[in-house]
């Protein structure tokens, strides 16, 4: 299956340059399928949120190479990776990072006006893909945070990315709310045919992926079993 992102010897350094102790990353390589889903899990402060900073261009290596659909992100340049962003990825954060001012219909519709293709219907289709519908003038003060990550689903799903990274998708969630949020994402994940890399602190979100990588001191390590990422 052809890789759709691509990390070799990927460093990332935020101190004085010499001090390996200063790392966040320390030679991380990944290979990632497309449709696959996985997930980089972790302590915090082992590299995950750096990881997808980096795979979405957000940040640049001290050292190394990103390739996402075949494209060095280096190469591509600020302008570059910008459109990459808003035209393949999808990006849903710890904290939702819906703007308070906007509709939960807005928040999504925003994003398909970013990617240059505005389409109501599309918008008003994902919040009820995610069960949001009869919700969509609700401003995210008027949500529950488990409404409010579904907004942050559907912002990221609507323009059918190639990609979704996802940054502990369900950290401020209670354990019910939050796998009924990894159930729906990877499953609408699955149906298109997207592929979703998410950052988690728990080992039980194997129950809902392809593949389970461990993230120590800085590099990635591959998981072989559900029942081994549990230990």
């Amino acid at each position: 299956m052809k890789s759709v992102i691509r990390a070799v010897d990927l460093w990332k350094q935020y101190d004085k340059i010499g001090q390996d102790n200063s790392a966040a990353l320390r030679g991380t390589n990944l290979e990632i399928a497309a449709g696959e889903v996985v997930a980089l899990y972790g302590k915090s402060g082992s590299g995950k949120t750096t990881v997808l900073n980096l795979l979405a261009g957000l940040d640049r290596p001290t050292k190394g190479r990103v390739e996402v659909e075949g494209q060095d992100l280096e190469a591509l340049g600020e302008e570059g990776r910008t459109r990459l962003r808003r035209e393949r990825l999808g990006f849903i954060f710890q904290f939702f990072n819906l703007l308070p001012t906007l509709t939960a219909f807005e928040n999504v519709f925003l994003s398909l006006e970013l990617a240059g293709k505005p389409n109501s219907d599309a918008a008003f289709k994902a919040l009820q893909a995610v069960g949001l519908e009869g919700k969509e003038k609700r401003f995210p003060h008027e949500l529950s945070g488990g409404e409010q990550q579904r907004v942050a689903v559907a912002r990221a799903i609507v323009k059918e990315p190639a990609i979704i990274l996802a940054d502990e998708p369900t950290g401020n969630l209670d354990t019910r709310t939050g796998d009924q949020v990894l159930a729906l994402l990877a499953g609408r994940c699955r149906e298109l045919g997207t592929t979703l890399i998410m950052a988690t602190h728990s080992p039980l979100t194997c129950r809902f992926t392809d593949r389970m990588l461990r993230m120590v001191d800085g590099v990635a390590i591959e998981e072989n079993s559900c029942s081994e990422r549990e230990s």
